[in-house]
């Protein structure tokens, strides 16, 4: 009798063990359907960045400015508006946050009694707080200027504070393709987004370009030269290079600048001359607005890189070089940032887009008082006025 009671336990045992099996199994199938679903939807999806961009087949458009010192808190929320306004696909910044030399402007207007000290601790967050987080889920894109390593600044202390956005997914993935043991953040880097190879470098202090970068920066445009995907090259950087209209406020201004940048500028007509494809070189670092940069008796006729100093996001404004006769757009006293339109097939059009006091949002006027807005529009300007190349010594140096 025991053991009929027991056979018995055991079928039922067997039943409720078969129906456990029968149910996990169809749970793991719906899991397994689900989780297929998810793998899809997330391959799919991509990142944020991804969802935003149209059709590869459309044109398209980015914002950049660089040079947001002194005013920048004040200039900047309303430049993000306007690159919104303007549907960009993401704003570049080319470097100078904060003066850090001594208070910015806007900054000691909210924070009369701060000492040097107080200042240096927060003016990185101050730049977060109200030049960054107006441009809400918009991707941005940073370059390391000078100010950024004003004593006792240092390139460490400036990739630990903004490792949010020198580490971001895009460029991460990048960093990765190109060299899968790659897992130090930097302060240059480069992404690809619809056929574009948009490039940034450290420029930042006397020694750039070093042998680090130059070496990244040469496989970065062999491996475009051969990718026929890449149609377009776009260097993004603080100052800009050598023997430009500029010249005087840019990387002639040690001699480690001067030698890598002239090394720079001529392997990118190397490039564009074996590959035929375009380049286009971005800058701030002299504050006002100027196109045709390289357009000097430094280069001949088919040596002149298209170029833009685009300076004009809130910091001091400078006067213009005394010849700035190639350029057809010179600009100063003026706040704003050049909007470029990527057509299909990767040339651009940039246009620059004026931020005038009537932009600047009413949260921020309120929070730095109209009169600190009425200053930064009126007389936030300098005398300083940038020289121009000296050809001779250009061609000397060319030839050695």
């Amino acid at each position: 009798m025991l053991r009929y009671h027991l056979a018995l336990r055991g079928k039922d045992m067997f039943r409720h063990w078969n129906h456990a099996l029968l149910a996990a199994s169809a749970a793991l199938q719906k899991l397994s359907v689900r989780g297929f679903l998810l793998l899809v939807t997330l391959c799919t999806a991509g990142p944020l960045y991804a969802q935003r961009q149209p059709e590869s087949g459309d044109s398209w458009k980015f914002a950049v400015s660089g040079d947001s010192r002194n005013c920048g808190d004040i200039v900047m929320p309303a430049i993000a508006q306007g690159v919104h306004r303007d549907g960009a696909a993401f704003y570049w910044h080319l470097g100078d946050y904060r003066a850090m030399s001594n208070f910015d402007e806007d900054y000691r207007r909210i924070n009369p009694n701060a000492t040097i000290d107080d200042y240096l601790s927060a003016a990185w967050p101050d730049f977060i707080r109200h030049q960054m987080n107006p441009f809400g889920d918009l991707p941005v894109f940073l370059e390391i200027g000078n100010h950024e390593l004003v004593t006792p600044m240092t390139r460490n202390q400036y990739i630990a504070q903004f490792a949010d956005w020198l580490d971001q997914p895009v460029l991460r993935r990048q960093r990765l393709a190109d060299n899968p043991d790659d897992h130090r953040i930097k302060t240059y880097y480069h992404w690809i987004d619809r056929g574009i190879d948009f490039i940034g470098m450290d420029n930042a202090s006397a020694d750039m370009f070093d042998a680090d970068q130059m070496t990244w920066f040469q496989n970065v445009l062999a491996k475009d030269a051969k990718d026929a995907s890449v149609r377009t090259v776009v260097l993004g950087m603080h100052a800009s290079l050598p023997d430009g209209l500029s010249a005087g406020h840019s990387m002639n201004d040690s001699a480690q600048e001067q030698a890598s940048g002239r090394k720079v500028y001529a392997q990118l007509i190397a490039f564009r001359h074996s590959s035929k494809k375009n380049v286009y070189v971005l800058a701030s670092h002299s504050h006002f607005v100027l196109d045709n940069v390289y357009e000097t008796a430094c280069h001949s006729k088919d040596e002149v890189l298209a170029g833009w100093i685009m300076g004009s996001a809130g910091a001091v404004w400078y006067r213009l070089p005394t010849d700035h006769a190639p350029a057809d757009v010179a600009m100063t006293d003026v706040y704003g940032y050049l909007l470029a339109t990527v057509a299909p097939d990767g040339t651009m059009t940039f246009g620059f887009k004026q931020v005038k006091k009537s932009d600047v949002p009413a949260s921020v006027v309120k929070e730095f008082s109209q009169q600190q807005v009425d200053w930064c529009f009126d007389q936030n300007t300098s005398t300083y006025t940038p020289a121009g190349p000296n050809c001779a010594k250009s061609a000397l140096s060319s030839s050695q």
